[in-house]
């Protein structure tokens, strides 16, 4: 018998319930053992013994989900439940579950046989019942369902209780610390994984150096997002953790196989994946020993890589295909509905189905004095003095607060000027002011049309094999690939560092679903008084609506702000500068905050400088400023939202004052800060009552000029609409083509001749005394609209 197969081996490889170690993994394990033991005996003894409690572990987390999902209560005699015990309408993403536990058992058992905390992200959200109920059966749960959930009969039961209750508390949010999906209440989560396959596209990009990171991720999303199969491209050992994903592979969509499966499974998915340089491997997903062993075997592979000279780009990256069977542990695995409930009825109702349940239960059950030596034995946490898995460092981060360099403001008097130019050169300045944090610039396309060339020439594109005399390096910032949700998310993954994504404001619509999974994490984090600490990402939007009239109506789209704006303007935040001074003033600000997403739609065509450098700073500072006249002293009042409406409407207040009008501009970059709060932690970033008719009194009329539709800026700005006869507003009505900026503006009625009309209907003035008449057939659509591109005053 070889010296490794003690007593202690032999308790393990008999497995545990349904839990059966295949000859490979055994092999495996045993070469392991050989390597981190180096025949030690009483070393290999708590190798064996270590992997012997993982068994135990896991089956406990598979009867944990089971009951998650169709009782009311638990039983740690083990005995069977009355039909009254379990749920009259069952939940739970069952299939999905059952397999993330040895998935994720097997990597608390890496980081205990290795001493070494890592980080992890579950791109199956769904699953989270696997995460909370190992962590409650560790005892490694958040601070809101500490006391509440453990290792208890009655702890065990109200986390069985609580799984999909829909309990809803007084002030309308979830009264139970657990959801549908990861959440800020689940412990040592970093993402709710709600749209498949964000993660895939953002797990690369977070560990830092010296870290480590395991990827959960699901076969269904390997098609439902592509550009995860880019990772090789964009790590690297000298700015990237080491990286290791974990495909669960389990052959089941919601509704079908996937295409994985139906191609030849494991087998082709490793095919698959060397084309695209990653350096697969094939482990039995439902041992969680097999999971152990693929993470410190990925990890071994790509240290050795890190540390070969002679490296070359891409990296071969390990990934590990962890082969199960949807729903394994309960009847029905395999099957359709093993995605959520893997038995033909609902036990509660039926007999056959209640006996499938307690069978399946008997199997998976763990007695609780058996469950209390294996957790002892996986707390292996103080004695190696590493964090709880919950205190992982993706899950803790809080770079240092970035320097922020005083720009170098243009003077009004100076010529016009482009604002993303002027982001760009500060940006560079912010870089180089903080050489400690890493950054990642998400770009789809054309960053150097966009006027970001510094950016580009500083940070350069991050490729494998760099071209001579192009901003290329292997080591480069600029994420670059025409697929926005990629590009995205390698800002969205980077939280330890400082990031930013540029985009067409158009094709921004593909990051929406990406960013707004991490607006609402962050919110659940600040509604539980655990802010998160990463440093803001803006998203720059250009080449924006107005200034995409000549590339045809799909590319003048502003939904982004539109959709952003929905959100809460705690955690999300839209600003529409109006020049450069006010483009880099809202720069500055974003990167000064924490746990927010910002939207920065800027122009860039030059523009006239309209605010001083501090009239810019005070700008972004109150969310709004007078451009020209005194409300005081005005008779209506043009609210200007985007750098286009700005001119339009200064224009239409010159004209106003040539008739003898009297009439106030007000520039408002920031419309989230005068919404009408919907809770209060949005009520700390909306300004009061009186801050609100400092700025727009009452009884003033006002026509808003917006970047956006009318139609939603209204309903935002609802605290400034004092109803249909003293507010209207102008925007795009979704009307457009291949046309000039005068063109767009006057196909959708926003120029300034359009806003003095509206002024005009407001006051009740005569259209005579305001216009000429071919500017009077302009706008009635009768004359020519050229008529309206010189203003005569």
């Amino acid at each position: 018998m070889p010296p490794t197969r003690s007593a202690a081996f032999e308790a393990w490889a008999a497995g545990y319930g349904v839990i059966r170690h295949a000859p490979e993994t055994v092999g495996r394990i045993e070469a392991l053992a050989e390597r981190l033991c180096h025949r030690d005996e009483a070393g290999l003894d708590r190798f064996y013994r270590l992997l012997a409690a993982a068994d135990r572990l896991t089956s406990a987390g598979m009867w944990m989900v089971a009951h998650m999902t169709y009782a009311r209560r638990v039983d740690l005699t083990g005995a069977d439940l009355p039909a009254e015990a379990f749920k009259p309408r069952p939940e739970g993403h069952t299939g999905g579950s059952l397999n993330m536990v040895p998935a994720f058992v097997g990597y608390l058992v890496a980081n205990a046989l290795s001493g070494v905390t890592r980080s992890w992200v579950m791109g199956q959200g769904h699953c989270v019942a696997a995460i909370e109920a190992v962590n409650a059966l560790t005892g490694d749960v958040s601070p809101a369902q500490r006391g509440r959930y453990d290792r208890s009969e009655e702890g065990l039961s109200r986390l069985v209780a609580d799984f999909y209750s829909y309990a809803i508390g007084p002030d309308g949010r979830p009264a139970v610390p657990i959801g549908s999906h990861s959440g800020a209440n689940t412990a040592g989560a970093i993402s709710e994984g709600g749209y498949l396959g964000f993660a895939e596209v953002q797990y690369v990009h977070m560990p830092l150096p010296g870290e480590s990171l395991v990827a959960f991720l699901s076969d269904g999303a390997f098609e439902e997002q592509r550009g995860s199969d880019w990772s090789p491209r964009w790590w690297r050992a000298d700015d990237c953790g080491l990286t290791i994903p974990v495909m669960i592979l389990n052959g089941r969509r919601i509704e079908e196989r996937t295409q994985i499966a139906q191609e030849g499974g494991a087998a082709w998915l490793a095919a698959h994946l060397r084309l695209s340089g990653f350096d697969p491997f094939v482990v039995d997903g439902r041992d969680p020993a097999a999971i152990a062993w693929a993470v410190l075997e990925a990890e071994e592979r790509l240290t050795r890589f890190a540390a070969d000279p002679s490296r070359r780009y891409p990296a071969a990256m390990p990934y590990v295909i962890a082969e199960t069977v949807k729903g394994f542990g309960l009847p029905g695995a395999g099957t359709n509905p093993a995605h959520n409930l893997p038995l033909a009825a609902t036990p509660r109702d039926d007999r056959v189905a209640r006996k499938a349940f307690h069978d399946a239960a008997r199997v998976l059950f763990v007695p609780p004095a058996v469950l209390e030596d294996a957790v002892g034995a996986l707390a292996t946490h103080e004695a190696q003095g590493r964090s709880l898995e919950s205190r992982h460092p993706a899950a803790v981060r809080h770079p240092p607060a970035p320097i922020l360099p005083q720009p170098s403001w243009a003077q009004p008097d100076a010529a016009p000027g482009c604002a993303m130019e002027a982001i760009d050169g500060w940006f560079v300045e912010l870089v180089e002011a903080n050489p400690a944090l890493r950054v990642r610039v998400g770009n789809p396309d054309e960053l150097r049309s966009n006027h970001m060339g510094r950016t580009l020439e500083r940070l350069r594109h991050r490729v494998n094999t760099p071209e001579r005399g192009t901003p290329e390096a292997i080591a480069g910032g600029v994420i670059t690939a025409l697929n926005e949700e990629a590009v995205a998310g390698a800002a969205l993954g980077n939280k330890g560092g400082l990031n930013l994504i540029v985009s067409y404001e158009a094709f921004a619509m593909k990051m929406l679903g990406g960013l707004r999974q991490e607006i609402i994490f962050a919110r659940h984090q600040r509604e539980l008084d655990q802010g998160p600490g990463w440093i803001s990402v803006p998203l720059i939007v250009t080449s924006h609506t107005w200034e995409n009239a000549k590339n045809e109506q799909s590319h003048q789209d502003p939904t982004i702000g539109e959709a952003l704006l929905g959100e809460m303007s705690d955690a999300a935040r839209v600003l529409f500068p109006v020049d450069a001074n006010s483009a880099v003033a809202a720069l500055k600000d974003v990167y000064g905050r924490r746990g927010q997403i910002a939207c920065v739609v800027a122009p860039k065509r030059a523009m006239s400088h309209r605010f001083t450098g501090a009239e810019a700073e005070a700008l972004v500072r109150t969310g709004a400023a007078h451009l020209a006249g005194d409300p005081r002293e005005a008779e209506i009042q043009f609210v200007a939202i985007g750098a286009y409406q700005a001119e339009e409407a200064l224009k239409a207040a010159e004209r106003l004052q040539a008739r003898g009008r009297q009439a106030c501009v007000t520039a408002l970059i920031e419309p989230g800060r005068f919404r009408a709060p919907r809770d209060p932690l949005e009520a700390a970033q909306t300004v009061d009552d009186a801050r609100l008719a400092e700025f727009f009194p009452p009884s003033l009329p006002r026509v808003i000029l917006s970047h956006t539709r009318p139609e939603p800026m209204l309903g935002l700005l609802r605290r400034l609409d004092g109803g249909p006869g003293s507010t209207t507003a102008l925007g795009y009505i979704s009307r457009g083509g291949t046309l000039d900026v005068a063109g767009l503006l006057f196909a959708n009625r926003c120029t300034w001749a359009h806003a003095v009309d509206a002024a005009a209907g407001l006051c009740g003035w005569a259209r005579d005394d305001l216009f000429t008449g071919p500017e009077r057939a302009a706008l009635d659509g009768r004359g020519d609209p050229a008529a309206l591109s010189t203003m005569e005053t």
